[in-house]
């Protein structure tokens, strides 16, 4: 996959995407005895879309950040944000 490539997919308009061309990710299968690059890889090979797919009948997008921080530190730091 060409960086230009990914660039495009990441700017995908869920409101207007064809739903016909996005997997649905609960019939992907990512072969878990390949090293973590490689699953990668073949999760994006067969999702073809990585930032937007179908999940439970829904058009899901997301995004992926640089940094290493976890779901549920984020998650802690929102419900800490909550309180004040």
């Amino acid at each position: 996959m060409e960086l230009t490539e990914l660039e495009k997919m990441k700017k995908v308009d869920i409101r207007t995407v064809d739903i016909r061309t996005l997997e649905d990710i609960e019939h992907i299968e990512v072969d878990k005895s390949l090293p973590v690059q490689e699953r990668w890889i073949d999760f994006a090979e067969k999702i073809k879309n990585p930032f937007c797919f179908i999940c439970n009948g829904m058009v899901v997008k997301i995004s992926y950040a640089e940094r290493k921080e976890s779901l549920e530190n984020k998650l802690v730091q929102l419900c800490m944000s909550m309180e004040e």
